[in-house]
């Protein structure tokens, strides 16, 4: 998606007459939402320079100028972009990232990072070139043309208002690989960029590269299942973007000074759901077993261990699987130290104890700690799904200062789940009443959100997904008995809606998410939590309410098999207050984790009908939304934006 969109002779036209800014504003409202001060000040200040260099006959007048474009998949978008044919005819497209920057300092131990002054803060981050040329690198793993060479991308950084000094930190030999690949302008280089651009672009292609980047052919998106065997074997199958990458490195760097200095490290990494928390820690795994350091993959939830062993067992021994995959209730004996890294995924699912009777150890936070030089903890604590769930930032900071470890805290803010859409997460979260948002409404035009009716056409819906790929899964709310009589028979029920019969999966199979035969059943959050699917259809039962204007939970309508509510009943008798008030959280958070586990898009049921109707009238809200901007802008809607307008428009 692209935020603003003109010939060169036009943008230069609106830098002129002072409208660029406000331009770029209006259409940023209509296709996305509103944004900072700040954001429209860099707007005003960059566009100015970019001016001077295409202020130029060098650089034809008709030439394509793309801003604020939005990299598939993510959350992020590239500054600004040029596009047109080169000397031979081929085409080929410019991507500058543009920086307010004036001063940075070198990052020597961590590779690609600086440091820089953010909202008056000392902070670390990517290396303009690195950032750019990692853009430039995901619009190819993800678009077929550039795979193909139908279209070539050349990328570099702009910093307008940095001035570059003798040894300067900027352009340092560390950074060498990515300056190789990106080259980095400062101030003063208006005419070097302006040589850079006419080298790649030397007259119009009417638009065609940029049809082609933002229209072509998306290859489907990795998911860190598929790609697992492949990343154990050395390959890199994800590049890592800003937030991402600075933890990657401050992993490493700590890893060593573990190591050296013999002191204990810990480091939080916070994220919501598709931050690539999980695909961090894998990647980490590999870097640290191939420095030769004693390391682990650890999560409480068996389902992505098995789904994992699954997907490596044809290239790797299972004694080599069942060692770099564990639980996290098996450190309690551990030695001090005897680990170098323990990578704890979805550490918000720790318990307090271990064990079958949770009568073992003291707290698995403590254990890992102590039994680990370098801790990893993947940390989102509205992905809290039990009350046994004891993960908490609060608890690691505690035990680190018991172990007098040092402590670093990383937010993953990059959103590569839900097509990269940061306003489906908002929107979950609103219309959950976890958090208010100030993006309520908002949603990308990619990402394929609908409410059914009726259950039996979700299923048809999702079952048809599932034909592509067999990446589409069906959960609910764990509101219905698993009975034991359907756990290996296929004509025995525990789901049932009127006509609508389903099974939870059956024999309790922990590699549910990718068997061939998941799709007529149903997965619930121990199935799901930690995995993802390109769609979700999702059945919110009656534990989930709206009432009298308001979400409303009831812990007393989940099943009586669930053990995620174990022990509500006595907190209930000795404060109802308090075992309300858990339950709720769990209830809340458990459909926000169910509710992005979609890649591409997520399908809706409710068995309430006054949630139905307020669901049907957010989503119509939004859905109307995005049909008239993309009216008003005679931009074409995507056939999914459609059926959904369609549906709540016929509905109301």
């Amino acid at each position: 998606m692209i935020i603003y969109e003109a010939t060169k002779k036009q943008f230069m036209e609106h830098v002129t007459e002072d409208s660029i800014a406000v331009k770029i504003y209006e259409a940023y409202v209509q296709k996305i939402g509103r944004t900072s001060k700040n954001e429209i000040n860099a707007w005003n200040n960059s566009m100015n320079y970019m001016y001077k260099v295409l202020n130029s006959t060098e650089i034809p007048d008709d030439i394509p100028v793309a801003i604020e474009y939005k990299i598939p998949s993510t959350s992020r978008r590239i500054d600004f972009i040029l596009s047109g044919f080169n000397e031979r005819g081929e085409s080929a497209v410019v991507i500058i990232e543009l920086k307010q920057w004036s001063e940075m300092n070198l990052v020597e131990e961590e590779d690609g990072i600086v440091q820089t002054v953010f909202n008056r803060t000392l902070a670390k981050t990517t290396h303009p070139s690195y950032q750019a040329w990692s853009y430039a690198r995901i619009i190819s793993d993800y678009n077929e043309s550039v795979q193909e060479g139908s279209v070539s991308l050349f990328p570099c950084a702009y910093l307008h208002n940095y001035i570059r000094t003798p040894n300067d930190p900027l352009t340092n030999d560390v950074y060498k690989p990515y300056l190789e690949q990106a080259p980095v302008f400062t101030k003063g280089d208006a005419l070097r960029l302006r040589g850079f651009i006419s080298t790649y672009i030397k007259r119009s292609d009417q638009r065609k590269a940029l049809y082609l980047i933002e229209n072509g052919k998306i290859k489907p998106s990795k998911s860190l299942q598929e790609s697992l065997t492949q990343m154990l074997e050395g390959n890199e199958e994800f590049v890592m973007i800003e937030e991402q990458k600075v933890a990657y490195e401050a992993a490493i760097r700590m890893a060593k000074k573990a190591q050296e200095t013999g002191k204990k490290q810990v480091l939080i990494i916070e994220g919501g759901p598709g931050t690539g928390k999980s695909v961090l820690a894998v990647n980490l795994l590999v870097r640290f077993t191939s420095m030769e350091l004693v390391s682990q993959y650890v999560t409480k939830n068996s389902a992505p261990r098995e789904v994992y062993a699954k997907k490596l067992q044809k290239k790797f021994k299972k004694s080599f699987i069942s060692n770099m995959f564990k639980g996290s209730g098996v450190y309690y004996e551990a030695l001090p130290n005897e680990f170098d890294t323990l990578l704890v995924d979805e550490a918000h699912r720790l318990n307090e104890k271990s064990g079958m009777f949770k009568n073992k150890g003291e707290n698995q936070i403590m254990e890992i700690i102590r039994a680990a030089k370098f801790s990893v903890f993947f940390i989102d604590e509205y992905q809290r799904v039990s009350l046994s769930d004891n993960g908490s930032k609060e608890e690691i900071r505690r035990f680190a200062g018991m172990y007098d470890a040092e402590i670093e805290e990383i937010p993953l803010a990059s959103q590569f789940r839900c097509n990269g859409s940061d306003g489906f997460l908002a929107w979950v979260d609103d219309v959950l009443d976890i958090r208010e948002t100030a993006n309520a409404d908002g949603i990308d035009f990619e990402y394929d959100l609908q409410l059914f009716d009726e259950p039996n056409e979700l299923r048809r819906a999702i079952t048809e997904k599932n034909r592509i790929n067999n990446k589409a899964r069906i959960v609910a709310g764990y509101c219905w008995d698993w009975v034991t009589e359907s756990k290996n028979n296929v004509n025995s029920f525990d789901i049932i809606i009127d006509d609508f019969k389903m099974s939870w999966n059956l024999g309790n199979t922990t590699t549910w998410a990718i068997d061939s035969d998941s799709i007529d059943q149903a997965g619930c959050i121990h199935t799901s939590q930690g995995l993802e699917f390109d769609y979700v259809g999702v059945i919110i039962g009656a534990d989930l309410r709206y009432e009298d204007g308001r979400i409303v939970t009831d812990p007393f309508r989940r099943a009586r098999t669930d053990k995620s509510l174990s022990g509500f009943k006595a907190l209930y008798k000795k404060d109802s207050k308090e075992a309300l008030k858990q339950a709720e959280q769990i209830i809340k958070n458990t459909y926000r984790t169910l509710l992005t586990r979609g890649l591409k898009g997520c399908y809706i049921y409710c068995v309430d009908p006054g949630l139905q109707d307020y669901l049907r009238k957010r989503i119509g809200r939004m859905s109307a939304f995005l049909y008239e901007r993309t009216m008003d802008l005679q931009l074409p809607v995507a056939a999914e934006s459609r059926g959904v307008y369609e549906v709540n428009r016929n509905a109301e």
